[in-house]
Order: C-alpha cells, then sequence, then structure tokens
C-alpha cells in the first residue's frame, strides 16, 4: 500500500516537472553542473594517482630515490618538461653521489645532474629541453629501453661527448625521429647523437621531468663542463635484494645524515614510499577541488527549495482542489517532495553523462587518463538525490499546510 502511494505521488510529481519543461531545467542545472565537477574532479585524480603508480612501478620495487627536500620550479616542485628555471635550496654533490653508491647493499646508482646552457643544431637553439648528466647505469635502473643506438658505457673510451636523446629532443633537434651520428654544440663543445630511447612514460603532476625532452650525457663530462658545479637534483639507486630494499634505503639516509654532519636535508624514499606521497598530495588536492565543486550541489538545492516555495505559492488554488477531493496531508507532502527528488536524480543522471562527455574531451586532447569509478557515481549522484529530498521538505511541508477552505478563495 505505502509503495502504491510512494509511485502515485512520484508519477504526479513526473507530471508536473513535465508541464514546466523549462523551470525544471533551470532547477537541473545546479546539480547537473555539481554532479559532473565532482565526478570529474575525482576521475581525474585517480587517473593521475594510476598513472604516477604505473610510472614508479615500472622502475621497479628496488628502486630508491634520493632528492633534496626543496626542489624548486618557481613555486613548485621540478615536475614537467620545464627544468630550465629550477631552485635547489641544498643540491646535491659529487660527493653525495660517491656516498649513495658506497651504502651497503647498494647495487647501482644513477645521479641525474642538470646542466644549463642552451643547445644548438643545424635547427636552430632547442629551447624547450634540458641536458641531464648520468651514468651508464640509467637505462636499467629505470627499466628504459633504447629504440635506436647504444646507451654510453662507464668506459672511458666511451664516455666523452656523446648523448643519448628523448623521442621529442631527438625530433625538435633534427627534424627527424633516428639522428644517430648527428652533432650538436652544447657549452661550446660538439655532441654526437649515440642513442635514442623509446618513449618516455611522462605522467602530468608527477616529481619526475618529461624525459622525452632531455638530452642525457655522461655525468663526468655534465661535472666538466660546469668545473664540478652542476647541481644534482635525483639520485636514483637499487638495492642488491629486492626485499633490502627498505633497510638499504636506511642504510643511504644514514650514510648521507654522517657526511653532513648529522642532518642531510635529503629525502630518501622507496617506490612505495613514493606512491604514497604522490597519494598523499592529491587526495589533499581533490579533497579541495571537490569541496569547492560540491558547493554547487549545495547551491542548487537551495534554489530547488526557493522555486519550489514560489510554486507552492503559485499553486495554492491547485493545492485546495486536491484537499477538497480527498487528498490528505501526507499526499501532498508526498508529491511536492517527489517533484524535488525528481528533478534532482535526472539532473545527477544528466550530470553523469556530462561527465563522461569531460572524460573522453580530456582523454582526447591531453595526457590525463581520468578514470570514472562507480563509488564516484553512487556518491555524486545519490548526494543529488538526498539534497533534492531534503531540500524538498520544507515547500512540501508548506503546501501540505495550506487550509483547503483559504486556498480555494485564492485567485
Amino acid at each position: 500500500m505505502i509503495g502504491v502511494k510512494l509511485i502515485s505521488s512520484f508519477r504526479a510529481g513526473m507530471q508536473v516537472v513535465k508541464s514546466a519543461k523549462l523551470r525544471s531545467l533551470s532547477l537541473m542545472l545546479g546539480i547537473i553542473i555539481g554532479v559532473a565537477s565532482v565526478i570529474t574532479v575525482i576521475a581525474i585524480s585517480t587517473g593521475i594517482k594510476a598513472q604516477i603508480s604505473s610510472q614508479i612501478r615500472s622502475y621497479g620495487p628496488d628502486i630508491i630515490t634520493i632528492r633534496p627536500t626543496s626542489v624548486g620550479l618557481g613555486s613548485g616542485l621540478v615536475r614537467g618538461s620545464d627544468l630550465a628555471n629550477f631552485s635547489i635550496s641544498n643540491p646535491m654533490i659529487l660527493k653525495d653521489i660517491k656516498t649513495v653508491s658506497q651504502a651497503t647493499g647498494v647495487a647501482e646508482v644513477a645521479p641525474l645532474t642538470l646542466v644549463s646552457g642552451p643547445v644548438k643544431s643545424s635547427s636552430g637553439v632547442y629551447k624547450p629541453g634540458f641536458v641531464v648528466g648520468t651514468s651508464s647505469s640509467l637505462p636499467n635502473l629505470i627499466n628504459q629501453s633504447l629504440a635506436f643506438g647504444n646507451f654510453f658505457t662507464s668506459s672511458p673510451a666511451n664516455n666523452g661527448n656523446v648523448a643519448v636523446l628523448g623521442q621529442t629532443a631527438a625530433q625538435d633537434l633534427f627534424n627527424e625521429n633516428v639522428p644517430l651520428g648527428s652533432s650538436f654544440t652544447f657549452h661550446g663543445q660538439n655532441f654526437v647523437v649515440a642513442g635514442i630511447f623509446n618513449s618516455f612514460n611522462a605522467t602530468p603532476l608527477s616529481r619526475e621531468a618529461n624525459f622525452n625532452n632531455a638530452i642525457f650525457i655522461p655525468n663526468s663530462t655534465a661535472e666538466s663542463l660546469t668545473n664540478d658545479t652542476a647541481p644534482t637534483y635525483e639520485i636514483f639507486a637499487r638495492a642488491k635484494q629486492v626485499n633490502q630494499t627498505s633497510i638499504v634505503a636506511k642504510n643511504i639516509a644514514a650514510a648521507l645524515d654522517t657526511e653532513h654532519g648529522g642532518v642531510s636535508n635529503l629525502s630518501v624514499s622507496t617506490g612505495n614510499q613514493n606512491i604514497a606521497q604522490n597519494n598523499n598530495i592529491l587526495n589533499l588536492l581533490t579533497g579541495l577541488i571537490a569541496g569547492v565543486a560540491a558547493v554547487s550541489l549545495l547551491v542548487a538545492g537551495i534554489g530547488i527549495m526557493n522555486v519550489m516555495l514560489v510554486s507552492v505559492s503559485e499553486r495554492v488554488r491547485e493545492i485546495g482542489i486536491r484537499k477538497a477531493v480527498g487528498a490528505t496531508n501526507q499526499q501532498i507532502r508526498s508529491q511536492f517532495m517527489a517533484e524535488a527528488a525528481f528533478i534532482s536524480l535526472i539532473g545527477g543522471i544528466l550530470g553523469l553523462a556530462l561527465a563522461f562527455i569531460i572524460d573522453m574531451a580530456i582523454r582526447a586532447s591531453t595526457y590525463l587518463t581520468p578514470i570514472i569509478t562507480w563509488q564516484s557515481v553512487v556518491l555524486a549522484t545519490g548526494v543529488s538525490l538526498i539534497i533534492g529530498i531534503v531540500f524538498g521538505t520544507i515547500p512540501a511541508t508548506r503546501a501540505a499546510s495550506k487550509d483547503p477552505i483559504e486556498a480555494l478563495r485564492t485567485e
């Protein structure tokens, strides 16, 4: 019996919504925007977390990263492809690299040393990229293969003015995909291209740079070009045994602290710790932005309440007639609440559809890969429905409290 009454009230609410399409659409608009915003923000955050986790895991479970605690690019962290204007409060030096390599349990080490200066080729100056000094261990440490040529080795004979390029750097420097044997000028010296990396998995908001834009040279050459003043912004290290990675990370941190007189101000992290740190940051950002987006749902709920209060005033005679022919207060209340719930439900569904459209647009136009989860869908649409019911209560209660005689006298 109760189910029949609810269905009847819902049908009556649907009829009223259909009869006032423009008003109903204006009420739905806030719900649509709010639901789409919340789902999209959560989807982007979930997608970025998955991409970053995938990138970090691709390095392997036994990889340890060492960074200065403060690496800045303007007011943010070193991210993306632009490393030209970064700053480090306490850059690592050659002695730090040696300390890491000699720490107990470390199998191999690859520093990332930034060398500033213009890179010139036959195509002109390469502005988007950056030059990084590293060791022969880098490809093995980060599990990155070469598409063409070879990486430089630790042998002095193969460790001079040679370079290995990222995919984008190869194309932009020489307007060709395989410029093996081509040369460019850096710090007044000629460098010969010995290899081209396969495309790196560039992840937005990752703490790693986009190495597709990078030019890699031997770290010894990088230090020689700058008289040992080039800053090392990151060091990769691999533990000899995977199950000892956390212990080796502690050994590295202790060795660096000892070298720096007690406190190194360097961050030593395993892959799992890096994932957790990135996820914590993204969760905070997601919560903040999703909170702002959720405000639009609240505003939409208030809008529904206000417009329905006006609707109650406009439909006083209708309410009086229904009460005169036997409608109870509960039936009147149920009808108005059904209207609000129906508007919110349809708005939530349309907002979900809009979120999927935005998702496809983001995937097509950016490197981001948003992931819409069923939890976010249920949360956003459920909240929109609850908001409709909650904010529809006051107008419904006011409508039910109308005196039928006074209502029928209203013109």
